[in-house]
């Protein structure tokens, strides 16, 4: 009997995993499996209900956590963004300035999807909005369905990798809190911190490479298969209507990109602070451009507080989670099955990284980040491992299982907005040079810690 409760965690885990593939929702999930087996623990006496009664606290400290005010302010800043149709007018903008390449709308495509995954932060978001812009324009232009509908799933998931994303945020409040808990485990009561903004910094050379592979990757397609990537063959009369438009289009994003990057960077603004910036920014953006009303703010408005409700309750639910799963003694399990596992830290980071990217197909970045990363990433943080390349490896691995077939969430999402004559076929076939590419981010990482770890020791030590 001693030996099936020292695996209670792990079965904890496993019920939760089955649970929201029957269709649950997350937060009641994650809560409600707790707390049924902390009930079901106290019952059998074998869970210490005084566990539980750190929730309170737990709870509150969460709800009052300025780095996470940034979340609803960031989602606010790309809902605005999107809702103002600044989106649109952006890429046409951009196809505009790369007209004269081969390949040059889906190098725009890329190109407007890192810039939309450094405005609104969210896969999902940027997904849809790429492929109710993009598609119906790469395809009507002659680009093959699968590079096409490869290129927006790809630049789609950006939003994972390039600051500020709302998944850096969030990993970066769970990543600070475990990286205190195991330097206070090895007896080091004067910690280290990590911050948000070390993550951003440690994630825009691993993001704009990752661009840069995608935008080499097209541009090959476009010389060896001419036909999957032809020619702009727009009329003279179209191109000399957009021509007049380009520089109004661009500049005004790309200032408040800046604004919002280039004040984390230099250290006059918090992420928090710079995620007010930027919610202000978008609305006098779509107010000077004339696409602001009260309908636009009322749809901004209620996505913006549907989105954070969600982003919360999960964040609850993971916390009453993670102190049950610490009064079963799994955090202690987990770092006795990770010491003794052959190859030291690199086998132990190894398993993780495979069981993040498995996890990535059921589970969103949200429940992966309040629910697996705190159990993991003390362990491997005591094993020496490097808190900001952790990070960026997490959400790089997360990045990669969100484009992979069957189950990746951007498929889907794309799926959804695509029109009836694309096959899932042709979509699966399309992501899948764009998964190689990021596993070849993934190991040019692993090789060479310093391009995610050298921007914030320049910067900040």
């Amino acid at each position: 009997m001693s030996g099936f409760i020292e695996f209670l965690p792990l079965v904890m885990f496993a019920v939760v995993c089955v649970v929201l593939m029957a269709g649950y929702p997350v937060a009641f999930s994650l809560a409600g499996t707790a707390l049924a087996f902390a009930f079901g623990g106290t019952l059998f006496g074998v869970f210490d209900t005084s566990f539980l009664g750190a929730s309170p606290n737990r709870l509150f400290g969460l709800l009052t956590n300025q780095t996470l005010i940034a979340v609803p302010l960031f989602i606010f800043m790309g809902c605005m963004l999107q809702q103002s149709k600044i989106a649109e007018n952006l890429l046409e903008s951009m196809a505009e300035v790369f007209k004269r390449m081969r390949g040059g709308l889906g190098i725009s495509v890329a190109v407007v999807g890192m810039l939309l995954a450094a405005s609104t932060g969210i896969v999902g978001a940027t997904v849809v909005t790429m492929g109710l812009i993009s598609l119906p324009t790469m395809l009507k232009r002659g680009y093959s369905p699968s590079l096409a509908t490869g290129t927006i799933c790809a630049t789609g998931t950006l939003g994972q990798i390039i600051p500020p994303s709302i998944a850096l945020v969030l990993l970066g409040d769970v990543m600070s809190s475990a990286y205190q808990r195991a330097q206070r485990d090895m007896g080091i009561f004067s910690p280290d911190t990590v911050s948000v903004g070390d993550l951003f910094v440690g994630a825009l050379i691993p993001g704009l490479l990752l661009v840069l592979l995608y935008i080499i990757y097209i541009i090959a397609v476009a010389y060896i298969h001419p036909s999957s990537a032809p020619n702009d063959n727009r009329t003279d009369e179209e191109k000399r209507d957009r021509d007049l438009n380009i520089w109004r289009d661009l500049t005004p994003p790309l200032i408040l990109i800046v604004a919002v990057l280039g004040s984390i960077l230099s250290g006059i603004a918090t992420p928090t602070e710079a995620a007010g910036v930027g919610a202000l920014g978008a609305s006098i953006l779509a107010a000077i451009k004339r696409q602001m009303s009260v309908e636009i703010m009322r749809n901004v408005c209620q996505q913006t507080t549907r989105v954070t409700c969600m982003v919360f309750l999960i964040l609850i639910g993971a916390a009453i989670f993670s102190l049950v799963f610490r009064g079963y003694g799994g955090d202690i399990l987990i770092h006795d099955i990770f010491t003794n596992m052959p190859g030291g830290a690199v086998g132990a980071m190894i398993v993780v990284m495979i069981v993040i990217f498995l996890l990535g197909f059921i589970l969103d970045f949200i429940e992966i980040t309040f629910v697996v990363v705190p159990i993991v990433a003390p362990v491997l943080l005591k094993m020496g491992i490097d808190p900001v390349w952790l990070g960026i490896m997490i959400a790089l691995n997360l990045q990669t299982s969100f484009l992979t077939p069957p189950f990746g969430f951007s498929l889907f999402y794309l799926r959804g907005v695509a029109p009836p004559e694309i096959k899932t076929s042709q979509i699966y076939r399309g992501v899948i040079p764009f998964i190689a590419i990021q596993v070849l981010m993934l190991i040019m990482l692993a090789i060479w810690p310093v391009l995610a770890t050298g921007l914030p020791e320049y910067f900040y030590g």
